[in-house]
C-alpha cells in the first residue's frame, strides 16, 4: 500500500513551535507526490535581546527534539527532517550527527536525519564551492558567530564575513523585513566571498536568496533550501523547482 498523496515521499519535518516560515517554504518547494508532515519541537517564545537569552533558546529547542520526533514517526514517514539549523552547528560541527545518533538509540537504527549541518556543505559542493572563503547571514545574536566559524572551518571553508541581525524574541525572526535580507546579502557580497550563505530556519530568505545571486553574480544559499533540497536529493527525487535558485533549479 502506498500514501495516496505522498507516494513518492513523506518527510516528517520538525522544528520549533515558534517557526512560522519552514512549514509554508517547504510546502512551497514541494514536488508533486511528496508531502511534508509537521511535528511541533514545544519552545516558549522567548526573547533574546542577549548572547545569554541565546543559548537558552537553544537549549530550549535540543530538549524538545525527541519528543517531536517520537510524534511525526507516528505517520510513518520515509525520513525525518531537522527544520531548525543551529541546533545541528551549535556547540560542536558536528551537532547534527550527534542528534542522529541519539535519536537512532531511541527509535531504531533505521531513522534517517535531514539537518543544516550536512545540507549546508553538500548545496555548497553542488554549486561548484568546495573550499575558500564563504559570508553568513543569521538572524542571531553574536555568540553564535564562534560557533558557526569552527562549523564553516571544519567543512573546509573559511568564514569570511558574517551579518548577526539579532533578533529581539524567536518570532521576531519571522518578522524580519524582506528589505533587511536583501541589505545583508548586498553588504556581502560587496566582501567578495565565493558563497553567501544564509541561516536561521525561522528567517524568510528562500526567494530572496534566489533572486539575490541572479543580481549579485554568486552562489546564495537560504537555508531552508538547501535542507529542503538535500531532503529529496537523497530520497531519490530529482525534480527541478523554480523561484528557489539554482540549487533546486540545477542541482
Amino acid at each position: 500500500m502506498t500514501d495516496a498523496l505522498g507516494y513518492r515521499l513523506k518527510l516528517g519535518v520538525v522544528t520549533p513551535s515558534v517557526n512560522t516560515i519552514v512549514q509554508p517554504e517547504y510546502d512551497d518547494m514541494r514536488p508533486r507526490g511528496v508531502t511534508n508532515h509537521i511535528g511541533r519541537i514545544h519552545i516558549p517564545d522567548r526573547v533574546t535581546s542577549d548572547d545569554d537569552d541565546f543559548e537558552e533558546l537553544v537549549r530550549d529547542i535540543d530538549r524538545g527534539v525527541d519528543d517531536a520526533v517520537e510524534r511525526v514517526l507516528t505517520c510513518k514517514p520515509d525520513c525525518v527532517v531537522l527544520g531548525v539549523s543551529i541546533e545541528s552547528v551549535y556547540g560542536d560541527p558536528k551537532a547534527g550527527e550527534a542528534i542522529q545518533q541519539r535519536l537512532r538509540d531511541k527509535f531504531g537504527d533505521d531513522l534517517r536525519l535531514i539537518h543544516a549541518g550536512e545540507a549546508i556543505p553538500a548545496a555548497l559542493s553542488a554549486v561548484g564551492v568546495d573550499d575558500g572563503p564563504i559570508a553568513l547571514l543569521t538572524p542571531y545574536q553574536p555568540v553564535s558567530e564562534g560557533h558557526l566559524k569552527t562549523f564553516v572551518e571544519t567543512c573546509g571553508y573559511q568564514l569570511h564575513d558574517a551579518i548577526h541581525l539579532r533578533a529581539p524574541s524567536a518570532v521576531g525572526i519571522a518578522h524580519i523585513a524582506r528589505e533587511t535580507v536583501e541589505r545583508g546579502f548586498i553588504d556581502l557580497a560587496a566582501t567578495r566571498p565565493r558563497a553567501i550563505v544564509q541561516f536561521g530556519a525561522n528567517m524568510c530568505a528562500g526567494r530572496y536568496a534566489a533572486e539575490a545571486e541572479q543580481r549579485l553574480g554568486l552562489p546564495v544559499i537560504a537555508v531552508n533550501t538547501a535542507t529542503y533540497w538535500h531532503a529529496l536529493r537523497s530520497n531519490g527525487i530529482t525534480d527541478r523547482v523554480e523561484g528557489y535558485g539554482q540549487l533546486l533549479e540545477l542541482h
